[in-house]
């Protein structure tokens, strides 16, 4: 897997936001119908994807857990604004 909890709950919180503002606009009466429906059926596929994405997160926990994956923690090492790296 090449997703991580970090990668997961950063693309969830996308979705969330994408899902807000998709329902927001499929409130709107100052639009056709056929605009409110196409963000319906929009809001739907959204939500498919962002619950598909919490159950990788969720199958993700419980592997952590399990024993069956463990977590890395990826060191940084940052070369800019560093006078030691500039040529």
């Amino acid at each position: 897997m090449a997703e991580t909890i970090g990668s997961l709950v950063d693309k969830i919180s996308i979705f969330e936001q994408k899902c807000f503002y998709m329902e927001e606009e499929a409130k709107r009466r100052d639009i056709s119908k056929k605009h409110i429906e196409e963000c319906k059926k929009k809001l739907s596929i959204l939500k498919r994807q962002r619950n598909d994405l919490v159950k990788e997160l969720d199958k993700l926990f419980q592997d952590v857990l399990k024993g069956k994956k463990n977590l890395r923690v990826y060191k940084q090492f940052k070369m800019y604004n560093r006078p030691e790296y500039k040529r």
